[in-house]
C-alpha cells in the first residue's frame, strides 16, 4: 500500500503512533492550519442540493388585488 500523501502539499504523510498526537493525515502542523483555514475561508464547500419547501411551487397566490 503506498504512503499517503498531504492533501495540502502533496509530501509523505506523518506518522501516526499509538497515542501520539500527530498532524495526520497531514505532513505537518502548518499543512494542518493550512487546511483550517481554508474551511474557514469558505474555500472548501460540501456538495449539497436544495430541496423545494412543501407548497414552494411556481403557482400565482390568489387574494391579491
Amino acid at each position: 500500500m503506498p504512503d499517503p500523501r498531504c492533501p495540502v502539499c502533496g509530501q509523505p504523510s506523518a506518522r501516526r503512533s499509538p497515542g501520539e498526537r500527530s498532524a495526520f493525515p497531514f505532513c505537518s502542523d502548518r499543512c494542518r492550519q493550512v487546511d483550517l483555514a481554508r474551511w474557514f475561508g469558505e474555500r472548501y464547500a460540501v456538495p449539497a442540493e436544495e430541496e423545494d419547501a412543501p407548497g414552494d411551487d411556481d403557482a400565482t397566490v390568489t387574494g391579491q388585488g
